[in-house]
């Protein structure tokens, strides 16, 4: 990965020219770029998602327009199970690819780590009044939070109902932390192996419960639930007895969300899961729909991104602005100001 000058976007049709006003750079891009998370179509500009203002469109763009602040969720839907995510790794549907994302890839083929991108219509989702917004660099945060938001939406309305977070001590966990406080959980039960992280998300009220997990699934059972909703944000684990765990603390009729990186098979007992008419559900990524309910929950103040510690790098140092990620979890991010 390098610092390079390559010459301006050229606007095409069904594309978004934006100033990139400030991106996540998410804490496993070291990996990305070592080729430890699946293939890219290098060389490339990389970069998944940002906060942008729109410079340009193109005749057949309607539902953005210069001057507006948008969020580039960088997911491109093709139907029929063809997605990629543009400028980064991860292919939806069956997850394999076909010759059509191939060609997806083609067509749209650089991110958004840069000063300026070009942007496909599809990934862009207008967020009116943003351009109020105090710091705009808190808002390349969006995107994560609008994912824990889709996987605890697959369960239903949140309000009045207890709500497991497996994984929350990393950025996607703590994001569905407040995303579920925001929506009107009764209790929110942070699971996770780090005791400084889970220390600072029991700071949010009385609402919140946090169990560090022990590794024995029943003793972690008995402290995480009964919960009407388990979403499972883990990356990869040498077991699954921490995602089993969450399934064995729901409530009868409760839902178990998987949105993490777990790499393990899940055994589930047939008639448990029946009799006690649970739900298991996969979600990847998120909607516009979504992407709008989470910004009017931050435009409103119902979900205060004050309480994620922001850290800013600039574009000159890639290397080091990569540590810096790999280093930063939990309830902080690193945002790349261009």
């Amino acid at each position: 990965m390098r610092l390079s000058e390559v010459p301006e976007p050229a606007l095409q049709g069904g594309g978004v020219l934006v100033e990139v006003l400030a991106a996540h750079l998410p804490a496993y891009t070291k990996a990305v770029v070592r080729g430890n998370r699946g293939g890219l179509p290098i060389p490339l500009t990389l970069g998944p998602s940002c906060i942008a203002r729109v410079t340009d469109v193109a005749p057949d763009v309607f539902h953005v327009a210069p001057g507006d602040i948008v969020l580039d969720t960088a997911l491109l839907d093709a139907g029929g199970a063809d997605e990629i995510l543009v400028g980064w790794v991860g292919l939806g549907g069956s997850g394999v690819g076909s010759a059509r994302t191939e060609r997806m890839r083609t067509v749209w083929h650089d991110g958004v780590f840069a000063e300026r991108a070009l942007c496909a219509k599809e990934t862009m989702v207008k967020l009116p009044g943003a351009e109020d917004y105090p710091e705009p660099a808190r808002l390349s945060f969006l995107p994560w939070l609008c994912i824990a938001a889709t996987g605890l939406h697959a369960a239903g309305p949140l309000a009045g109902r207890d709500v497991a977070v497996i994984g929350a001590t990393g950025q996607l966990g703590g994001a569905a932390v407040l995303v579920a406080l925001a929506e009107g959980a009764a209790t929110v039960t942070a699971v996770g192996r780090n005791s400084k992280a889970l220390g600072r998300l029991a700071e949010f009220g009385p609402r919140v419960r946090t169990h560090q997990l022990t590794g024995d699934r029943a003793t972690d059972v008995a402290a995480i639930g009964p919960v009407d909703v388990a979403l499972d944000t883990l990356g990869a684990t040498p077991t699954a007895d921490a995602t089993m765990a969450a399934y064995d603390s729901l409530r009868r009729h409760g839902t178990l969300v998987l949105i993490g990186g777990v790499r393990q098979n899940l055994t589930i007992p047939y008639g448990d899961l029946m009799h006690r008419r649970l739900t298991l559900r996969g979600s990847w990524m998120s909607d516009d729909e979504t992407v709008t309910t989470v910004w009017n929950l931050v435009r409103s103040g119902l979900l205060d991104l004050t309480a994620v510690e922001l850290l800013t790098v600039g574009l000159d140092d890639p290397p080091a602005a990569l540590d810096l990620a790999e280093r930063t979890t939990g309830l902080r991010f690193v945002a790349l100001v261009p």
